[in-house]
Formats: structure tokens, C-alpha cells, sequence
């Protein structure tokens, strides 16, 4: 073979090892979400979209039932990520509440907090509902098996001695509920997550809706048992012509497994924090705003990933 022709070979030969090493290298890292309607979704694409390097990391937003089905996806090996409420993870890791009885996920680790997930009540005008005590007997919705919701709807119901046998429940997606609401079929739902939430906001328009106000002595009873429920007030207008709403909440965090590589988790947590992601959160949705460096090591139930850990060092938020 003539040199020229040699050379030419090799550099054909190297530039296929080199993309066969790049695919190889290329990892997918699926992030649990939740309902297209509600807040997870919408959040979780932007993040996906915020963290991915082409080449070497394609992270993407995947629809599910919420909070325990991302954890379970993520014990399972389903997402290599996930979103959930702060509540539902620590009782996951610590095999207590919704988890009692089931073996504790340990390999849990916490990559962020990410901001606060309002409780609402939404109920249809005229329903006469103006507390929970009032849902007593009306069609209400809890939300489907496996979201977080579900598990903070029946401790709420329980500080007023109610359980879903006192309701006629139903279990149903927010968009689904939202639509069925609408149509006269449910007197009101329950949906925990980031306001403005998308299901919501499309029946603020219509003017058929109020908000129900999450507060009294069965809620400050609540919060002193469970205090990983907080003080929250969903603002004047954040749905189209509906007033001000005192309520409760509990934080979004983004969680993952001990088993995903150091580099990997600080890599994402690294990119999530990072100067560009910080402009895309802010114009991206209204939540985006409050995923900030201050917020991200705050309310952590469970241990840090020592990726997430490693970057929250570095810039000082951890000692």
C-alpha cells in the first residue's frame, strides 16, 4: 500500500473508532416527570433540555403518574432521574407513610430542590364548597394511584376525620379532572404543583372555578404533625380573575439513585445551575424563576447524590 493511501486508511480507521467511543459514551438519562397538564412535565422538558450534551448525555422528560410512580421508576431502573414532592421522598427512603411496609428505597439521593408545590382545591362555582369539611358526601378527585398528590389529599381529609369513603372519590388525572369539573361531573379536585398550573389556568378561563383556602385549626394540626407541609398563598391572578388563596405546600425536588456515576449527577447539577439554564428557566415557566442556587439545598429530607453534593461544595452551599 502506498503511503499516502496508508495514511488515508488509518485516519478513516481512527475516525471510526472515535464515533464508535463517542456512541458508546453517549448516555440517555430519562427524567420522571408527571401529567402533560400539570407542572412536572412542562419543567422537567426544559431541564431535560437545559442539561443534555450532545454526545455525551441526552436527557429527556418522561410523562408519569407523579412523585411515587418516579420513585419506583427510579429504584426500578426505569428513569435514571425523577421529580417528586420532598414528602414522598424522605417517606420513600425511610419506609414510612405511603411507604410503610414496603422496603425502604436507600439508594435514594437528592440532586435539588426546586420550588414549592402548592396545594389546590379548585371547585366548581355554585358547589357551595368553601373548606375541605364542605367536600363531605361531593364528587370529588383525588388525583391517580401513584402521584403524591393522593398521599397529601388523604392526610389533609384525615385532619378533619374523613377518609375517601366520606367523599365519592375518583381518582383521575388533572386534565382529566379539570374536563370532567367542567362538564359537570365533579364537584372539585384536588392537584398539587407549581402554580400556575396548566389545567387549572385553561378553567380560570371559562370563570366557572374557585380556589378553595387551605387554612384553620385542622391545617395548623396537620402542619404540626406533618411539618413538611408549609405556609403558601397562591397570588391574585395567577388564574385568570381568581383572588388571592392562603394554602399549603410542600417542595419539588429532582432525585436520583446512589447507582448513577458521580460524574454523571455532577455534571447535570453543574448544567442546571448553570449562567444559560438560569435565562431558560426564567422565560420558561413561571416555577422557573424560584429554581435557584438558594433554594437547591434547602428542605433536604434525604442524602445529597455525591455528584450533586461535589458541585454544592464547590460553590459553597455545602460545607
Amino acid at each position: 500500500m502506498k503511503l499516502k493511501n496508508w495514511i488515508t486508511a488509518l485516519t478513516v480507521a481512527v475516525a471510526a473508532v472515535g464515533t464508535v467511543g463517542t456512541a458508546q459514551a453517549q448516555q440517555f438519562f430519562r427524567i420522571g416527570t408527571g401529567g402533560t397538564a400539570g407542572t412536572y412535565y412542562p419543567i422537567g422538558g426544559i431541564i431535560g433540555n437545559a442539561v443534555s450534551q450532545p454526545g455525551k448525555l441526552i436527557a429527556t422528560a418522561v410523562a408519569s403518574n407523579g412523585s411515587v410512580a418516579n420513585i419506583n421508576g427510579i429504584v426500578g431502573g426505569s428513569f435514571e432521574a425523577g421529580f417528586t414532592q420532598s414528602d414522598v421522598a424522605y417517606w420513600a427512603y425511610s419506609g414510612t407513610g405511603t411507604f410503610e411496609g414496603k422496603p425502604k428505597a436507600q439508594d435514594l439521593r437528592l440532586i435539588s430542590t426546586l420550588y414549592p408545590e402548592s396545594i389546590h382545591l379548585v371547585a366548581r362555582k355554585g358547589s357551595g364548597i368553601k373548606s375541605v369539611a364542605d367536600l363531605k358526601g361531593k364528587r370529588v378527585s383525588m388525583d391517580e394511584p401513584g402521584s403524591g398528590t393522593l398521599v397529601d389529599v388523604r392526610l389533609i381529609l384525615g385532619a378533619y376525620g374523613m377518609t375517601d369513603k366520606d367523599i365519592k372519590a375518583e381518582y383521575l388525572k388533572p386534565n382529566q379532572a379539570g374536563d370532567k369539573l367542567k362538564d359537570g361531573g365533579l364537584d372539585a379536585f384536588f392537584f398539587v404543583g407549581g402554580a400556575p398550573a396548566g389545567a387549572i389556568a385553561e378553567l380560570a378561563s371559562t370563570g366557572n372555578i374557585e380556589l378553595v383556602s387551605l387554612v384553620g385549626p385542622e391545617i395548623d394540626a396537620l402542619r404540626a404533625k406533618q411539618e413538611f407541609f408549609t405556609p403558601d398563598v397562591i397570588a391574585a391572578n395567577t388564574y385568570q380573575n381568581l383572588p388571592e388563596v392562603k394554602t399549603i405546600s410542600v417542595n419539588a425536588q429532582m432525585v436520583t439513585s446512589a447507582k448513577i456515576p458521580e460524574q454523571t449527577v455532577y455534571d447535570v447539577t453543574k448544567a442546571l445551575y448553570s449562567d444559560a439554564t438560569r435565562k431558560t428557566l426564567d422565560s420558561g415557566h413561571a416555577k422557573g424563576k424560584l429554581i435557584t442556587r438558594d433554594n437547591a439545598v434547602k428542605g433536604a429530607g434525604i442524602p445529597f447524590h455525591p455528584g450533586a453534593e461535589k458541585f454544592y461544595k464547590e460553590i459553597g452551599l455545602l460545607k
